[in-house]
């Protein structure tokens, strides 16, 4: 028998045992949990025990996932199907040493694109710039959008927009009542040609030669195509490039973070950076059971492929991280949504979960009914912070912690059919009237989740969170024998898009296309501009 049948035949044993009896006679919070200098992870409130959770670390070993990530940091091509290294963690490694990529060094070059990127900042800070408008999409626009509002706490720079959907109604309200002369537009896209991104770009720069701008100084580009980027009319010294060994959806800690560069300023980003180091390195030494993104991946593992729990929802105690569930829901979902192991045979799992999510307290009163009372069970993933930015406010926090405890608690020990008799009938009802109301009120329980705790969400703090989910993306890749770096998935719409673009735009017939796709075509040409 494999590991993933020992751990599918302890899944069939336990599936009804209570979480809630792993805690009886046991410091079960502590040991299942670990931390770093500045964060903990509990994740005592899910069915894993001690056996299982051995057997899934055997999983990891038998799956090589040390040597595959000391492969990783050293620079060789795991990306095999684009024949690349994965290398974002260069992007941060201010203090470590020597990164080699087909024999050559590429730190001197990463530390010299970040001093550049530290000059521009400054001068942007100290000019008449009032706002700064981020045109991108994907990896290119969530990172640094979710970063920016999460950071909000350290802005002492301009303000910050950011423009990613084609849909005419995102630039346009984005630009309406900025001024052209005070509004500096980064367009971000690695080769220049994206087309919602490079779309919103030719309207923006209309919109500032309109209104009195100068495309030629308030025009910067975070791109390799400098061919392009000089055809559009950026100056060179205002392009900011990274290689192709980093991915879209892990570019933020590169030129893809200059708009939270300039909102925090370098240092602050500077900061960032040394969090999502801190990170590395943890993973990089710490043994399996106190390595933080190891355990977090395996947990990951034993809900989705063991458990076969298909979505994950992550819930974050703190408003300024309302963006961060769909962040980690590119970052998984477009990591690990393959169908195809590295050697091209199928995969014998389900891979990536289902992730979303939304701050809390406001999912309380939208989706947790559903976690709750539901019949699908849905893992869940708190994040709080011992401490808010608001002192003056903190009734509020302590308001918001309590609420991320209790429903942590109230997933793992729900509420009988005896206690919601009870409850009934200190109210008075009595007979079939009681039975009835009991029943509503009766939760199953049982149902999993962790808690990131950490001391107060801060630029250092923000560094960990991410590459923490970086890392557990990582791991729970090579375990499923999958790539978690190429994006081949959103290939196809692109390219079917471009073909219809004449189609829809009246120029071209719908001759080759599907009775439906026709049939809508029809259906909004004749209905435009009515």
């Amino acid at each position: 028998m494999d590991i993933w049948d020992t751990l599918r035949t302890r899944q069939d044993a336990i599936a009804e045992r209570p979480i809630l009896a792993l805690f009886e006679g046991t410091d079960r919070a502590a040991e299942f949990s670990l931390s770093t200098q500045y964060m903990a992870f509990d994740y005592s409130k899910t069915n894993i025990d001690a056996d299982t959770r051995a057997d899934l670390i055997a999983l990891a070993e038998a799956a090589g996932v040390a040597q595959k990530r000391d492969a990783m940091f050293a620079g060789e091509k795991i990306n095999a199907t684009e024949d690349r290294a994965v290398l974002h963690t260069a992007l941060r490694n201010l203090d470590g040493g020597s990164v080699m990529v087909d024999g050559q060094d590429v730190m001197p070059e990463v530390h010299a694109t970040l001093e550049r990127m530290r000059t521009f900042s400054k001068q942007v800070r100290s000019s008449n710039i009032t706002d700064v408008v981020n045109i991108g999409i994907g990896g290119s626009d969530l990172g640094p959008a979710m970063a920016v509002a999460a950071l909000a706490p350290y802005h002492d720079g301009p303000r910050c927009h950011f423009v990613s959907n084609v849909d005419g109604a995102h630039i346009a309200d984005t630009l309406r009542g900025l001024d052209a002369k005070t509004t500096l537009v980064i367009v971000a896209s690695k080769t220049f040609t994206t087309i919602e991104t490079m779309t919103n770009a030719r309207t923006a720069r209309a919109w500032m030669v309109d209104h009195g701008g100068d495309p030629e100084t308030q025009f910067t580009a975070l791109s390799t195509a400098e061919d392009k980027t000089g055809q559009f009319g950026i100056d060179p010294a205002q392009v900011f490039g990274f290689e192709d060994w980093v991915g879209g959806r892990y570019s933020l800690w590169g030129p893809i973070g200059l708009s939270l560069m300039i909102a925090i300023g370098a240092e602050g980003f500077d900061t960032f950076l040394r969090g999502a180091q801190a990170m590395d390195t943890h993973f990089k030494a710490a043994e399996p059971l106190e390595n933080m993104p190891m355990m977090l991946a395996l947990v990951g593992i034993w809900h989705n492929q063991i458990c076969g729990y298909a979505t994950r929802a992550v819930l974050p105690y703190d408003q300024r991280l309302n963006m961060l569930p769909d962040y980690f829901q590119q970052l998984e979902m477009e990591s690990n949504g393959k169908a195809v192991q590295m050697d091209g045979s199928d995969v014998d799992n389900n891979t990536g979960p289902v992730v979303w999510g939304a701050a809390g307290t406001n999912g309380q009163h939208a989706f947790y009914q559903l976690i709750h009372q539901g019949t699908r069970v849905i893992p869940c993933e708190f994040m709080v912070a011992a401490n808010g930015h608001e002192p003056e406010l903190a009734h509020h926090h302590h308001l918001l912690v309590a609420n991320c405890l209790a429903q942590s608690e109230a997933l793992m020990q729900g509420r009988s059919l005896t206690q919601a008799r009870k409850i009934m009938a200190d109210k008075g009802l009595s007979g079939e009237a009681l039975e009835r109301q009991a029943r509503h009120r009766v939760f199953p329980g049982n149902r999993p989740s962790t808690t990131l705790v950490y001391e107060r969400l801060d630029p250092f703090t923000l560094g960990q969170i991410i590459a923490l989910y970086e890392h557990r993306v990582f791991v729970e890749g090579v375990i499923l024998g999958i790539n978690s770096y190429d994006q081949w998935g959103v290939e196809l719409g692109k390219e079917l898009a471009t073909s219809l673009q004449p189609v829809v735009e009246g120029t071209a017939g719908t001759d080759g296309k599907d009775g439906s796709t026709a049939a809508l075509v029809e259906y909004l040409i004749k209905h435009r501009d009515r």
